[in-house]
Order: C-alpha cells, then structure tokens, then sequence
C-alpha cells in the first residue's frame, strides 16, 4: 500500500526549524480556540436574552418563543457548512501562498450565504404559520410562534452570512474578529429587544426583529471586515457563478454530514419523550449540560479546522501529523476533566434545574453516564474538526449515515424494552453518548489514521 499522501502539488513545505512545536503550538491552538469558544458561548446568548425578556409578557409567550427559536436556530444549524467549509478552503489556500484566492474563497461561500439566506428567510416567512401548526401548538401560543418567526425571518440572511464571513475569518486564522463582534451583537441584542418589546409594544414580534437587527448588524460588520482585505487583495467582490457553485459542492457533503448529526439528536429527544415526563424533564437537564460542554471542544475543533488546512496548502504533513496529535490530547483530556465535573457535580447541579426529586435523580445519574462518555466525544470533535479542514467532506457525509444507521436501532431498541424514568434515561445516553460516540470515533479514527485524507495544495 501506497503511504504517500495524495498531492496535485506540493508548494512550500515548511522547514523543520520554523515548524511550531511544543509549547508554542499549544499557543497556537489555543490562541484560535479560546476566542473561537468565546464566540460560540455568545451565539446562545441571543436565545438566552430573547427568553428572559419574553418571559416576563407571559407564559403563552415564552412558549411561543420557545417553539420558533428552536425551529429558527434548526434552520441555522442546518447551515453550518458554510463556515466549516470556508474555513477549510480559506485555510489550505493561505497555507499554500495564496491570500488572495483564499479571500476570494471566502467571498465566494459568502454570497453562497446570501442567497441561501433570501431564500430561507423567503419559505420562513411565508409558510410559518403552517409549520407552527405542524408543530402542534397550541391555540393560545401559535399566534406568538408565527410572530416571532415572521420577525426574525429577514435577519436569516444576516445569520447565514455571518456562518460564512466567519468562516473565511477562521481560515485566516483570526478568531478574535468573529468573537468580538458575537459578544458585540449580543450586548446590542439587549437594547434592541427593550426598545422593540417594551418601548414600541411589539411584545414577542418585537424580539424576532431585535433578534434579525442584531444579526444583519454583525453580519454588516464581518463582511466589511473580510471585503476590505478583499479590495487590498485586488479581489473581486462581484459573485462568480462558478465559485460560488464551487463552495456549494464543497459544502454539500458536509450539510448532509450536519443532517445526520440533527436527525440523531432528534431522535434521542423522541426516545427520551417516550419514557415519560421525568426522563423528559431530565432528558433536558443533560442535553443542556452536554451542549456547553461540546462548546468546549467545538473550539479545539476549529483551531484544528484553520492549522490543519493550512498545514495541507503549504504540503507540510509532519505539521498536519503534530496539530492532529496535540489537538487530539487536548480534545480527549479536556473531555476527561468535563467529564469528571458531570459525575461529581450531578448531584449539585440537578437542583439548579428543578425542585422535583424524581427528576433530580434522573438527571444526577444521566450526567454521571454522559460525563463517561464525553472523552470519547473530546476525541470525535477534533477529529472532525481535522477532517473538515481537510476539506474531506465526502467521507464525513458517508460516515455520518453509516453512523446514524448504526445508532436508529440502539434508540430504537431502549425505547422499545428499557423501563420508563431514571434507568430508562441512562440506557438512552449510553447509547447517544456512548455507541453512537463511539461510532463516529471508528469511522473518523479509521480515516486518520491513513492518508486519503491528506490532498495537499491549495485545492482539493
């Protein structure tokens, strides 16, 4: 077998002496990851601060609320590619020479974003009452749920944007920008919603339109960042069909890859509805807990997204071979140490989430089995984090179902014969966090552990 990584061409390897080692790539890693963290902690403030405001209007309101921020940041989500693949393309044309191909990349996946966003915003607006209704809610919180959607509808295209600018950002391994605007768009969120709910009596409407002021305000912002080096650069900010259809190709694996990803979640809520209301109830204390902590090693994630596809563009496979490594025990350790703090700290911090003593069991042993499992999901982030930046996006959309296929039974099978309430709950997390986990650890440590994934150059 051939252990020679695949290469159109091999630029500039970079020498032995200015190869960053040791301490200084921790520094490297950690000065991408800790802004990155930064800025994926501030995205959940949106909700947060829409939730606390809303709230005090009613309850059928933070119901109503409650629905379409989950329907809105779904369909977000979903869009995720747009940042983790511009961030691999930005980054292995920067490793390879060429900054201005690289913000040309960029530019590309941000009108990709654009148009993805008129068009989202265009089916949110319109068919929101119907997807309310699908949805199931209740008469006195769907004219609430329909509100907040219409509102926040036109800021989708704001949202997208943003995905990709910070994407091209990442790339450019500039972290701080996208942080620094985040926690600007979230303070700003503040005001706007005062205004909006209280000061003009739009009450929940209000919130969706301070929520797609502040976004289309960020994404104004990063895209002036990333189109004045542009202008440096000499690089069109016209959008060209052929590389925007590039960035969708691009894109396009990863987004079923993210599809897989939601439908497994789903899924785990489903099960975990089926077991009854504590294991419900709890179900959300965990998922909540799990959610921060993957924040955490989502930040790893993309610092090995930017070192790793700009290790590729410069073809310097000894320095690709060293980040995924010292990620990687990054990753896995800090996986460990949150995974320490959910089984000693599930009995202190159940109470934090509710007063019934049912649902505080469920929750306590739920985080002990959770907090085992998150090593495991450690190492499965960065991995994918290293993959993406390679921009290998195929292989990544075919484990992904192979993945979810070998997890719909396991769910299937705990919603099937396991008992309803406190056992019911971790046998389901042992299945999401732990086989499903484990799953995704093979399939993506098989893949590593080659070279297929290794194309080297500026383009894949």
């Amino acid at each position: 077998m051939d252990d020679t990584p695949k290469a159109r061409v091999n630029p500039r390897r970079t020498p032995e002496a200015e190869r960053p080692s040791g301490k200084l790539l921790d520094r490297q890693i950690l000065a991408l990851a800790l802004p990155a963290l930064g800025a994926l902690v501030a995205e959940p403030l949106f909700v947060l601060i829409d939730s606390v405001m809303v709230g005090h209007l009613g309850t059928a309101e933070l119901a109503g609320l409650a629905l379409s921020s989950t329907l809105l940041t779904t369909a977000v989500g979903i869009f995720v590619f747009l940042a983790y693949a511009t961030t691999a393309a930005t980054a292995r044309r920067i490793g390879a020479g060429d900054r201005a191909g690289a913000v040309a990349a960029g530019v590309d996946g941000m009108w990709l974003g654009l148009g993805l966003g008129l068009v989202t915003a265009a089916a949110a607006f319109a068919a929101a009452p119907w997807i309310v209704d699908a949805m199931g809610a209740p008469d006195t919180v769907a004219p609430h749920a329909v509100a907040y959607l219409r509102a926040s509808a036109p800021g989708l295209p704001g949202m997208l944007l943003v995905l990709a600018a910070t994407g091209t950002l990442r790339g450019l391994l500039d972290t701080r920008t996208p942080f620094v605007v985040a926690v600007a768009g979230a303070l700003s969120n503040i005001g706007l919603n005062a205004v909006f709910i209280y000061g003009l009596g739009l009450g929940v409407a209000g919130s969706g339109l301070g929520t797609a002021v502040a976004q289309t305000g960020m994404a104004v912002v990063l895209g002036i960042v990333v189109l004045r080096g542009a202008r440096r650069l000499g690089v069109s900010l016209r959008p060209h069909a052929a590389g925007i259809w590039s960035a969708a190709l691009i894109g396009a694996p990863l987004f079923v890859r993210t599809l897989t990803l939601r439908l497994a979640i789903l899924t785990t809520v489903a099960v975990a509805t089926s077991l009854g209301a504590v294991a419900l109830a709890a179900h959300q204390v965990i998922n909540a807990m799990w959610g921060l902590a993957a924040f955490g090693l989502d930040a790893l994630a993309i610092a090995a997204q930017a070192l790793v596809g700009r290790g590729l563009g410069a073809g310097d496979v000894p320095h690709v071979r060293a980040v995924m490594r010292r990620c990687l025990q990054w990753g896995t350790g800090a996986g460990v140490a949150l995974g320490v703090v959910f089984a000693a700290a599930g009995w202190w911090l159940a109470p934090l989430f509710t007063a019934d003593d049912d649902v505080r069991l469920a929750a306590a042993v739920g985080l002990a089995v959770a907090g085992a499992c998150l090593p495991i999901a450690g190492w499965v982030f960065v991995l994918d984090g290293v993959l993406i930046g390679a921009g290998d996006g195929r292989y990544l959309a075919r484990a992904g179902v192979l993945t979810l296929v070998v997890y719909l039974p396991l769910a299937w099978a705990v919603q099937q014969y396991a008992p309803d309430g406190v056992a019911g709950l971790a046998w389901l997390w042992a299945a999401f966090g732990g086989a499903f986990m484990a799953a995704r650890a093979v399939t993506t440590g098989l893949r590593a552990r080659g070279t297929a994934w290794m194309v080297l150059g500026a383009e894949r």
